[in-house]
């Protein structure tokens, strides 16, 4: 079994690359150019309250939805670290697919909009399929220990925390971080995102006992 710092480890580095408060940052102060400092920061608070609600939906239903629809925790590690890691892949490669962050047909609805609490900041650009994926896997990874959940949901409020300090400081942040300082540690997590995909493989493919 693993420990709380494991587990909280793994959770936060899981959750961070997924999220990506950084990146969010960068396309949350391209979104709102127009707005006013007061509006920013409530739709900034909007959104990430929103995501909150929608991964912890996914996070705490997302073992019953496995037994509803007969999916074994094999499989779903074995799924969902597949998608980690092309997650992974995208982030190291520094390319998008829309999984971490908006289509450019999404992006060119979002500009638009007055409101982008709801989409595209709350989902997909924060609770994205990702971050969804991750949530019900990690949860679904501790089954039977509280502890071990409640270090993985803590974790998530932390990450969504650190999210939203991002948006508030998000101007301030391009400045300090820069293009290139944006792309290195996105690579840095892509790696070790990439890393604990393919332990999710191994995991999912030990447990289903096909070897």
């Amino acid at each position: 079994m693993s420990s709380l710092t494991e587990i909280a480890g793994v959770s936060l580095t899981t959750f961070f690359a997924t999220i990506g408060p950084l990146d969010i940052a960068a396309m949350f102060a391209a979104l709102t150019t127009h707005q006013t400092p007061r509006e920013k920061r409530v739709i900034a608070l909007r959104g990430v309250l929103i995501a909150t609600v929608i991964l912890l939906i996914f996070a705490l239903s997302g073992k019953a939805l496995l037994s509803t629809l007969g999916i074994s925790l094999a499989a779903l590690r074995t799924a969902g670290g597949i998608l980690l890691l092309l997650i992974g892949i995208e982030m190291v490669f520094a390319r998008s697919s829309g999984v971490l962050s908006t289509t450019h047909d999404e992006e060119e609805e979002a500009i638009g909009k007055p409101d982008i609490s709801v989409f595209p900041l709350a989902t997909p650009l924060i609770a994205g399929p990702g971050a969804m994926g991750a949530a019900i896997l990690l949860m679904a990874d501790q089954a039977g220990d509280i502890r071990g959940q409640a270090v993985v949901i803590a974790s998530l409020l932390a990450i969504l925390l650190a999210t939203l300090v991002s948006l508030l400081l998000a101007g301030r942040i391009n400045q300090w971080l820069g293009v290139t300082g944006m792309h290195v540690i996105t690579r840095v997590m892509g790696v070790l995102l990439a890393a604990l995909a393919v332990q999710f493989v191994f995991d999912g493919i030990a447990q289903s006992g096909l070897l």
